[in-house]
């Protein structure tokens, strides 16, 4: 352990741990934490669809899933000539397989007809040779017009066939898994805030008990009236919270609501895509938010978020002081978002998707002002450059970057680092090459 002890737990609103607006207010840039600028790929692997959110399909223990000598991935995706603004009103879940982890193929929509007028992310689960796709289904079924309801879905009966190549198959069954209590996780009707938040279910089997949980993004509910924030009803409207809930049996289908993992009132709206690594007998919880998503007074980035634990439940610290673990450069804010980090030998991995490059504008809704051909020429909608992250105790930092799309097999030797390079005399070029004339 270093720098600091996790017995300092912080004080939470409705969670035993919060992220504190002290906390936050340490958030800046630096080597250890900044991202390095991501370049378009020399090959877009699937140029037909938009590519954002992803997650993997993974065992119950949390390692990713191998079928057959194939990765399985699901992203949400829109057709590539869509206005990159507009992708997530249509979002489909798609399927993408990987025989090395390097070069991926598309597998094609995975439901003909899931719930909700559009799908967003969530996470996969296999599990004895049935997979189960976990998603947030957004819109109301039927409704002639846009709406953005948000219900924590389930579905079960997947199976996957390498027998002629690869193949993900129903048929699916879709189940409703939770609703909001409306006193540990805020109802819509409820919500004063700028976003309403109930998505993003995530499963996790913690290897240290066997509990099995599913994690999802929140927000806490905060009455009128409340000494929440000093009282400031300004700040009491980002009340973002990581909630659980519980499988007494161990059934990917059956969840109790718990008490959230930890929350962010006065300080952050949004908690997207929660998620945990187990490592060296701790508990690493990540999020991704938005800079505009900070409660007034405080200054974020679009980046990724961490806390770390010695039990699942809490209580749970922020990473390097203030919670920053990975973002995008300054003059680039917006290049990447959407990360998920999970484990691969001593270090973890971070992937997210390409978004916005060639643009430094001081928020997202400045691209909308830009030419439609320059809004699409900006996107990247692809996969970025995996991230290597090295983890100790409550600290992390940025080691290097793999490829596009690049998540290697377990046990796979990662190459040097850059700087284990640049020691060496050598280096990268902008393809990624190793450059440079001194032998290793």
């Amino acid at each position: 352990m270093t720098d600091r002890s996790l017995d300092e737990g912080t004080p939470g609103y409705g969670a035993r741990a919060g992220w504190t607006r002290e906390q936050a207010s340490r958030i800046e840039r630096s080597d250890d934490t900044v991202a390095p600028i991501i370049y378009p790929p020399e090959d877009d692997q699937v140029p037909e669809v938009h590519i954002w959110d992803t997650w993997f399909l993974r065992t119950r223990d949390g390692t990713l899933a191998e079928v057959d000598g194939h990765r399985v991935c699901f992203s949400l995706t829109a057709p590539s000539d869509l206005l990159p603004g507009k992708r997530h009103d249509v979002a489909t879940i798609r399927c993408f397989y990987s025989p090395d982890g390097r070069t991926w193929h598309d597998a094609g929509p995975v439901f003909e007809a899931p719930l909700g007028q559009r799908q967003w992310a969530g996470s996969a689960l296999y599990d004895g040779g049935d997979v189960y796709v976990y998603y947030t289904a957004a819109g109301e079924d039927g409704a002639d017009d846009l709406t953005y309801t948000q219900r924590i879905v389930g579905a079960s009966g997947g199976t996957i066939d390498t027998g002629d190549g690869f193949s993900l198959e129903g048929p699916w069954t879709h189940h409703e898994l939770l609703c909001p209590d409306g006193e540990r996780y805020e109802r819509e009707d409820q919500s004063r805030g700028m976003i309403y938040t109930f998505r993003d279910p995530w499963f996790f089997e913690d290897p240290a008990t066997g509990e099995t949980c599913l994690l999802f993004e929140a927000n806490t509910p905060v009455p009128e009236g409340s000494d929440a924030c000093g009282g400031d009803p300004a700040q009491q409207e980002f009340n973002g919270s990581i909630g659980v809930a519980r499988s007494p049996s161990g059934d990917p289908l059956e969840w109790e609501l718990a008490d959230p993992l930890l929350d962010a009132v006065c300080v952050n709206q949004e908690l997207e895509r929660p998620h945990v690594v187990y490592r060296d007998g701790l508990y690493y919880l990540f999020v991704s938010s938005h800079l505009h998503t900070f409660a007034p007074g405080l200054e974020g980035f679009d980046a990724l978020y961490g806390f770390v634990a010695e039990e699942l439940h809490g209580d749970y610290v922020p990473l390097n002081d203030s919670g920053l673990v990975v973002t995008n450069p300054e003059n680039a804010p917006f290049q990447s978002y959407s990360w998920m980090a999970f484990p691969h030998d001593d270090e973890v991995l971070v992937q997210s998707f390409f978004n916005y490059f060639d643009f430094d504008g001081g928020t997202l809704d400045e691209i909308a002002h830009l030419p439609e051909s320059e809004q699409m020429r900006r996107f990247g909608g692809t996969l970025a450059p995996t991230i290597r992250v090295a983890v100790d105790g409550t600290r992390t930092r940025i080691r290097g970057t793999l490829g596009h799309w690049e998540i290697p097999k377990d046990g796979e030797a990662l190459p040097p680092t850059d700087s284990e390079l640049i020691r060496r005399g050598r280096g990268r070029d902008r393809g990624g090459y190793v450059t440079g004339t001194r032998e290793d």
